[in-house]
């Protein structure tokens, strides 16, 4: 195997996609870019969904490509992991949720959830909140006060009210 000299590249926000029309890349001029692209070898790597960890349709984004690259393989991202966690039961086991809400059963007090209250899954996702929320009835914890953060930089502006009104059906729902 004879050695070569490697580069690898990592250009972030810097995406390709074939169609020109919003497309700030295809449409610059960028020519020693081009040039490289084509005189030398190349590859890309898909840095959203599944490829980087996250759930299929989820987009990525700098910590997360940056930490597939440098592990050199797919890290399930936390995301990810609890969505796992949720859909083969794990979660309803976690000692450390039981033991608070056995606490709160036991002391007679009240369990607050504090979270991001949005589904764009960057920094948190709703449906955490609701296997909180189901898994607290499930275990007969009466008094839960929810404390959401609102318009997160994931989600658009003005998406409080969805949410909310997304929450107090689940609310109703779980009892």
């Amino acid at each position: 195997m004879s050695k070569k000299p490697v580069a690898l590249i990592i250009l972030d926000g810097f995406a390709l996609r074939e169609e020109t029309y919003g497309n700030a890349i295809a449409q610059a001029k960028k020519p020693n870019f081009d040039r490289y692209w084509n005189e030398y070898p190349h590859a890309t790597l898909t840095a959203c969904g599944e490829a980087v960890g996250l759930p299929e349709g989820q987009m990525g984004n700098s910590e997360v490509g940056h930490l597939n690259i440098g592990a050199g393989r797919i890290v399930y991202q936390s995301l990810t992991r609890v969505n796992i966690a949720i859909r083969e039961g794990e979660f309803d086991r976690n000692e450390t949720f039981l033991a608070a809400m056995n606490h709160v059963k036991e002391k007679g007090t009240n369990l607050h959830i504090f979270g991001l209250l949005s589904d764009g899954g960057v920094h948190s996702h709703i449906n955490h909140l609701y296997a909180l929320l189901r898994l607290a009835a499930k275990e007969g914890v009466k008094n839960v006060y929810i404390h959401g953060f609102l318009d997160g930089r994931d989600v658009g502006p003005q998406t409080a009210p969805k949410y909310i009104k997304e929450l107090q059906e689940k609310i109703k729902e779980y009892g």
